[in-house]
């Protein structure tokens, strides 16, 4: 992309009253970012969600020095621009109705594999918490996943550790820009990313850290992942934000149980108790529930005596799970067109010879062997 293009896409992010879902509006009205700023104010205000006001905004906006000083820093600090629409923007966030038009990003690990997980929790959390999520990461080591989370003190920190630890790529999403790190501490641990994953912000490299910026941040936490995992919460905060934004997003929400009494364990409680996230214990569970294929696995296969041993509907019915896993208990019913009761029964057997496995949402597949 030349130069000119460049700087009139970014320029359409700083112009007040202009949010992205408006900039998708104008481009795809006029193709071209710099037709947006030739065009006449009358051509504008006719575009629908534009109006008068945000015409005006447009046809006004002169800070293109401004846009031109970010070039040149991007340029100077190996900062990439990423442009909604272009091969090199995360597809998981562009689907996202209300995503970035420009991310700026730093590092090297690759955007647009699959298996992002966002790992999210309290700021204070407990042994049991940083148990927990070492144990997730760890258990995810052979999975090929990129590990995404706010660089925030407390669980975000504990994530982006055991995922350098565990060598995993990790993709922290800042609140401010290139020019800050926070909290401070994190100085190290984000340098240490740049090498081993990455650091991702919506934010021109000058904007500070302030309040307001984190809930724009934590919908890209949520929007670039495949799903989201909280592990401890308090009755509010960014993570029950982030959660919230996944389901908008119909992205999985998984989370972690606490005890009762435990105030950073409310909202994990909560999510679970009204059906916005599903319950999990484990990094297992994490892998059984998105029905990821462990990777690197020396899968035998089915000793050909046990086959032959098997009941003529206990085979049919390994066969059609073999070929529609994961499929259900009614789909094979139907499939087979067997007595629920001799189904539930030929199923069991199956389950006890360790030849098919049962996996979230009432479905089967054939056990890795």
């Amino acid at each position: 992309m030349d130069e000119e293009m460049l700087l009139y896409h970014v320029a359409l992010t700083q112009i007040p009253q202009i949010g992205d879902i408006h900039i998708g509006i104008l481009l795809k009205h006029f193709q071209h970012p710099t037709f947006i700023f030739k065009a006449k104010r009358k051509d504008l205000e006719h575009i629908p969600g534009i109006g008068s006001l945000r015409a005006n905004y447009i046809k006004s906006f002169s800070d293109f020095d401004k846009i031109k000083s970010e070039l040149e820093f991007a340029l100077k600090n190996n900062v990439q621009i990423l442009i909604k629409g272009t091969s090199r923007y995360p597809s998981t966030l562009e689907e996202c109705i209300d995503s970035p038009h420009i991310l700026y990003y730093k590092g090297t690990a690759n955007l647009n594999l699959p298996k992002l997980i966002s790992v999210v929790g309290t700021r204070s959390p407990t042994e049991y918490g940083k148990e927990r999520t070492g144990e997730l990461i760890a258990s995810l080591k052979n999975q090929s996943v990129t590990i995404v989370s706010g660089l925030a003190y407390g669980i975000d920190t504990v994530a982006h550790r055991e995922s350098l630890k565990n060598s995993i790529p990790t993709i922290a999403v800042l609140g401010h820009g290139f020019k800050h790190i926070y909290p401070y501490a994190n100085r190290s641990l984000a340098s240490e990313m740049l090498t081993a994953g990455g650091l991702l912000t919506e934010f021109m490299h000058d904007v500070k850290p302030d309040k307001q910026n984190f809930p724009r941040r934590n919908r890209i936490v949520a929007g670039l992942s495949d799903v989201v995992v909280v592990m401890e919460s308090g009755a509010k905060g960014g993570s029950l934000i982030t959660a919230d934004v996944a389901n908008s997003y119909n992205k999985d929400v998984l989370a972690y149980p606490g005890r009762a009494n435990d105030v950073r364990s409310i909202g994990c409680n909560q999510l679970i108790r009204t059906n916005k996230a599903n319950l999990i214990t484990s990094g297992q569970e994490l892998i059984d529930f998105m029905n990821w294929a462990p990777i690197n696995v020396d899968r035998k296969p089915i000793q050909i005596e046990m086959f032959l041993a098997l009941e003529e509907n206990e085979r049919l019915i390994y066969e059609l799970i073999a070929e529609k896993q994961p499929i259900s208990l009614d789909d094979l019913s139907i499939l087979t067109e067997l007595r629920p009761s001799i189904l539930a029964a030929m199923v069991l057997s199956l389950e006890m010879k360790d030849l098919i496995h049962p996996i979230p949402g009432k479905l089967y597949k054939t056990a890795s062997r």
